[in-house]
């Protein structure tokens, strides 16, 4: 990766990672721990996010300096398709009050957070930055998607009515330690880990996989993904979006054969092609994010292997 210096200096500052009990902000937040900066927090029992006044007031009090907002409703396609009025809701909710807050009290510099599912079910591959707003979103996820391009939008439009350093990021699919393994609402590679798992546990003769497996899919392991986002706060700013991904692609059958190596499952792979199987096929172009001097540096394998070792320090280590 080239070495640039960087136009927006973490050092010193006091930063605010909203979300960072979640998966992308732990992971940002340890990124964060090599920059010398101040990181400050708050727990969900002491501020609802979809609050304005409280939003405001707490912020007003605590004044970061910079943002990274990665504070959002998240879930697989059954979550998605089960709560369509709370991923829209609360998403919608949780970006407005701190975009306007952080401009109310002239935060610095803020990173919004988005996902690779704001883009038109059928663009073209690999989807570049521009095929937004191009066609018809994915139905099995729209209002989360929805909500996304809103806060794109919001943050496109205080850096130009008021100059706001605002800029946004668009990680593929991401996985890591800290990811959600409930079955109910999970995304596909944690689902298929604690499935799998299970289904060694128990000695099943197969393990079934939602949809015909033939989708395929862009994944960013979460520690990747945070490094792009801390290299892209320091060295970027402009109203565009910008992708975040590893650049590679991989069938859902290539996946869930790849996680059955990693877990050790011996077993046949049963797909039920009556279940949805989401956009055909999702791979972002992160050409702009490779101009700037950014690379992915783990691989598939390598991030599920460490993903998976995680989850069974869970399973043995409940209360850790």
């Amino acid at each position: 990766m080239t070495e640039r210096v960087p136009s927006y200096r973490l050092a010193g500052k006091r930063i605010w990672v909203a979300g960072s009990s979640g998966m992308v902000g732990r992971a940002i937040s340890r990124q964060l721990e090599n920059e010398n900066c101040e990181l400050i927090s708050v727990g969900r029992e002491r501020l609802d996010l979809r609050r304005q006044s409280d939003v405001e007031d707490w912020m007003a009090e605590t004044r970061p300096q910079a943002i990274f907002l990665a504070a959002a409703k998240v879930g697989g396609i059954m979550a998605n398709q089960t709560f369509p009025a709370d991923f829209l809701y609360d998403n919608l909710m949780i970006e407005s009050n701190i975009i306007h807050a952080a401009h109310r009290i002239g935060v610095e510099k803020l990173m919004f957070l988005g996902s690779s599912c704001i883009y038109p079910r059928n663009a073209a591959q690999p989807i570049t930055e521009d095929a937004l707003l191009t066609g018809a979103l994915e139905p099995s996820n729209e209002w989360y998607a929805i909500a996304k391009i809103a806060g794109i939008k919001l943050c496109q439009a205080y850096r130009r009515q008021f100059g706001s350093d605002f800029v946004s990021a668009m990680p593929t699919n991401l996985y890591g330690e800290h990811d959600n393994f409930d079955l109910q609402t999970s995304h596909v590679i944690p689902a298929l880990i604690a499935k799998t798992h299970a289904a060694k546990t128990k000695g099943a003769a197969a393990l079934d996989v939602w949809g015909t497996g033939t989708p395929r899919r862009d994944f960013l392991y979460v520690d990747d993904a945070a490094a792009a986002i801390v290299y892209l706060m320091q060295h970027y700013s402009d109203e565009q979006h910008l992708n975040v991904g590893a650049g590679r692609d991989i069938s859902i059958g290539e996946l869930s054969a790849l996680i059955c190596e990693v877990v050790g499952f011996q077993g046949g792979l049963n797909f039920l092609t009556d279940k949805p199987d989401g956009t055909p096929l999702k791979k972002l172009d992160t050409s702009r994010l490779s101009a700037l001097g950014w690379q992915a540096r783990i691989g598939l394998r390598e991030g599920i292997t460490r993903t998976y070792d995680w989850y069974c320090e869970q399973l043995a280590n409940p209360n850790r």
